[in-house]
């Protein structure tokens, strides 16, 4: 590959002049740096009519992987959520799961994703509406205006969109509201959903653009967000206000736990202080040691923004040990698709070798990838294993996947320690594991940045 890329820059060296556009002598200089010897003969007979990441499958490092580790947090089943993006939902609510099944004696548990989906989109429309009432004087070709109307409402979402949901509607068990067509295919849903609050919030423009007052349009929301709670109770079903709970522990035992409404089975049922968790994030484009927030970056509108502590990997994978080997799970967040073998369920740098066979070199630091948009976080799982050396450092780590039990290794995927530093994005842990200095900087007042910030 350096004997390829050396007789490029010998050949652009040698050309006599500098053009913009691609001339004749130019072109000339690119075919002549390539030579159809067998070997590019042959790879060009093999990618052509292949799949290029089967043929550039790493075979050597699959043969020295394996799915054994030294301490795993016990997961009862994997959980599933199909075709839709809640990926950050399924997660947040398995970091409470094993609590519950381990109170009740349970031989499985899960909790109703639908069921807080179905508050989150509202109060996404909520927040998209107050968004256009707030920005209503500015012009429409205003970048943050231009955001507002390309991003209505989606199905993602981070850690810190959760409490908020749990605090002011509880949770549910998973037969108090099952999944809907809708619930599990989200694209047609929020589609109409996005059609509709873009209307909505031309409409509002309108009013602002004839004259009408800021309390005229205030009256007008109510109605809006009720045609909003309309699609949703159509596509999803209605949330349950009140329900019976009965389960079966792990003797058989058929238990009628009683009557909750989903406040009440989250406060007598699980419990758990929500704001003893802070969210972790390693971004080198950023500088270390700071608290930042992101505008818009929430689901309800009196909640809080998605706000973390940016720090160095290394800081970040030592909270992680020492959460793991507490048996607490992590809410944790990746740059899934690179370097994936869905099949075996295995994240590891070099697993696809594309450079030996393109004889190109395809490097990027972390931080170019993130500047560049090459790499962003684009799914959630849960971090709840670890594996270690002969002299104790970590080699892989084991995370609980939320794509089904048919999915890579039995609904686990595993991923070296060298995968984690390079495309691990988020962490969620509790305070207790993090040291008080890494504390200390919750105090600081956060930094903004705008909504289009390459890790919203």
């Amino acid at each position: 590959m350096t004997l390829c890329i050396s007789l490029v820059i010998v050949g652009f060296l040698n050309l006599t002049a500098q053009t913009e556009h691609i001339s004749v002598e130019l072109l000339n200089t690119i075919q002549s740096t390539l030579t159809f010897d067998n070997q590019t003969r042959a790879m060009q007979n093999a990618v052509s009519n292949n799949d290029v990441r089967s043929l550039a499958l790493n075979r050597e490092l699959i043969n020295q992987s394996d799915h054994h580790f030294a301490h795993k947090i016990p997961v009862p089943s994997i959980t599933d959520q199909k075709s839709s993006g809640r990926c950050w939902l399924f997660t947040a609510l398995n970091v409470l799961r094993p609590k519950v099944i381990e109170q009740y004696n349970l031989k499985d548990f899960e909790f109703s994703q639908s069921y807080l989906f179905f508050w989150d989109q509202l109060e996404k429309a909520n927040l998209f509406l107050e968004a256009v009432i707030s920005t209503r004087d500015m012009d429409i070709d205003d970048r943050e205006v231009q955001w507002l109307f390309q991003n209505p409402i989606g199905d993602g979402g981070v850690w810190s969109m959760m409490p908020c949901l749990v605090t002011k509607y509880g949770v549910v068990p998973k037969e108090a509201m099952k999944e809907s067509y809708n619930s599990e295919n989200t694209r047609m849903m929020s589609r109409l959903i996005r059609r509709k609050l873009r209307a909505q919030g031309m409409q509002i423009r309108q009013w602002h653009a004839a004259g009408k007052k800021e309390n005229y349009i205030r009256r007008q929301k109510p109605a809006m967000l009720a045609e909003i709670y309309r699609i949703l109770v159509i596509s999803m079903g209605t949330p349950p206000t009140e329900f019976s709970w009965r389960y079966t522990d792990k003797n058989d035992n058929l238990i009628n736990a009683g009557v909750f409404t989903p406040q009440s089975f989250y406060a007598e049922v699980v419990g758990t202080k929500l704001d003893d968790y802070v969210m972790l994030m390693d971004d080198p484009s950023k500088e270390y040691y700071h608290l930042y927030e992101i505008k818009y970056d929430r689901n309800c509108f009196e909640g809080p923004n998605w706000t973390f502590i940016n720090l160095p990997v290394a800081e970040i994978k030592a909270a992680a040990r020492r959460s793991l080997l507490a048996n607490e799970p992590m809410y944790f967040s990746c740059d899934v698709g690179k370097q994936l073998d869905r099949e075996r369920g295995l994240l590891a740098l070099d697993l696809f070798d594309y450079e030996s066979i393109y004889g190109v070199s395809f490097a990027m630091t972390k931080e170019q990838r993130i500047l560049t948009y090459e790499s962003g976080s684009t799914h959630g799982m849960n971090l709840i294993g670890l594996d270690t050396s002969a002299t104790g450092s970590v080699t892989k780590w084991l995370l609980e996947n939320s794509w089904g039990p048919q999915a890579g290794h039995q609904g686990y995927l595993t991923m070296t320690d060298a995968w984690f530093d390079e495309y691990m994005f988020r962490l969620v842990v509790l305070k207790q594991f993090l040291p008080d200095a890494t504390l200390a900087i919750l105090k600081q007042k956060p930094i903004l940045l705008p909504p289009w910030d390459r890790m919203f």
